[in-house]
């Protein structure tokens, strides 16, 4: 019985991770080396992190130094970085490659924000199904008489106290990744 709790628990506290892993990939204008951290390029015929055959620095607050490990990778990290979702444009610069950030405009801004929130909408929408499945999983459970009801109640109320925990860490990552946003 509290296996499931635990599980629940655990299921929502990966959700969280992986929010906070999407909420860093979205691009605030300054320089940071996570933003780089989804992309994958061809090394001899195999995907690999950029991170394994490179490596990443934040030169000052707009612009990021790549220093490939090979020196004949570095045209292919810099049509890999040129070619991702990002809108960055890569220079090569003697052995690394130079990426500036470019500044936001307003309207990007809120097309961000509007995306970080539908991110967090998603992972509230996660966190609530992980509480109806355990909830659910406790019904059967006093249904089948395994657990009694005042059992079912206390764990339901367990469960509902870090569902609400949950949502509330996930309203503060929301908040903190728009202030970061509209940072200029």
């Amino acid at each position: 019985m509290d296996e499931l709790t635990v599980n629940a628990k655990n299921k929502m506290q990966k959700s969280l991770e992986a929010l906070q892993s999407d909420l860093s990939k979205v691009r605030t204008g300054r320089a940071h080396a996570g933003i780089l951290d989804h992309i994958t390029v061809d090394y001899y015929g195999t995907p690999t992190q950029l991170n394994q055959v490179a490596i990443i620095n934040v030169a000052d607050a707009t612009s990021l130094i790549v220093q490939p490990y090979e020196k004949n990778m570095k045209a292919v990290i810099e049509k890999t970085i040129r070619d991702s979702d990002l809108g960055l444009n890569p220079a090569a610069s003697g052995e690394s490659i130079r990426i500036p950030m470019p500044s936001l405009t307003e309207e990007r801004r809120r097309e961000l924000i509007k995306i970080v929130k539908s991110e967090g909408e998603g992972s509230k929408v996660a966190i609530r199904n992980i509480r109806r499945d355990c909830n659910d999983s406790l019904k059967k459970l006093t249904k089948d008489k395994e657990i009694s009801e005042d059992e079912e109640r206390r764990l339901q109320d367990e469960v509902q106290k870090a569902t609400d925990q949950y949502i509330i860490n996930i309203d503060s990552m929301i908040i903190a990744k728009e202030k970061d946003l509209l940072t200029v």
